[in-house]
């Protein structure tokens, strides 16, 4: 890799650092009966509301619905997650010391793997949240589920519910885009290279 790629890949694997101090999914629920609107903070390591109360008024809200409360502690990908970011920073701070391209193709493949995986486990979950409803709920419209939209708005009754990616989660697109704009660089300036010999 060139010295140039080489620094870029350093700071884009660092940059990832701020996925450990700020959120990196937010979802917030609107309604008439909270006009400031409530929500959540989905982070490397932990879930918590918005504002201190959020995230026990949501799970209020589940409870009538029949959605199960939402507990950080028992969520595992929560445990997992900063092992596997914290992997990654290594890995592409490793191709950054060594200027070897096979180190920076196996992160940007493992980092999209990563990605994907992490999108579909979120759907899941949210999936899991919105359908699986105890029958006993004080609140049951027939045909309803109440999953929330991966990234986007969705109306859930009179809730209006909004998903996207929150700082860090904007870092992690940006470090993985940045990943596979550098292998298209040294690819294009390794075939040049052939090409002139």
């Amino acid at each position: 890799m060139s010295t140039r790629s080489r620094v870029i890949l350093a700071l884009a694997s660092l940059a990832m650092l701020l996925m450990y101090v700020t959120p990196i999914w937010r979802i917030t629920l609107d309604a008439p009966q909270y006009p400031e609107g409530i929500g959540m903070y989905i982070k490397i390591h932990d879930i918590t509301g918005i504002k201190p109360n959020d995230l026990h008024n949501i799970n209020g809200l589940n409870h009538y619905i029949g959605m199960k409360a939402i507990v950080p502690e028992t969520i595992n990908e929560l445990k997992m997650m900063p092992w596997i970011i914290g992997t990654l920073i290594v890995l592409g701070l490793l191709g950054a010391a060594t200027g070897k391209r096979i180190i920076l193709h196996l992160w940007v493949g493992l980092f999209l793997v990563v990605a994907i995986a992490g999108m579909i486990d979120f759907y899941l979950w949210e999936f899991d949240y919105g359908h699986n409803l105890n029958p006993h709920a004080a609140i049951k419209v027939p045909g309803m589920t109440y999953q929330p939209p991966v990234i986007g708005a969705k109306q859930l009754l009179n809730f209006t519910a909004n998903s996207w990616p929150y700082v860090g989660g904007w870092v992690a697109f940006f470090s993985l885009a940045t990943g596979m704009v550098l292998c298209y660089v040294e690819w294009g300036r390794n075939t040049m290279k052939r090409v002139g010999s």
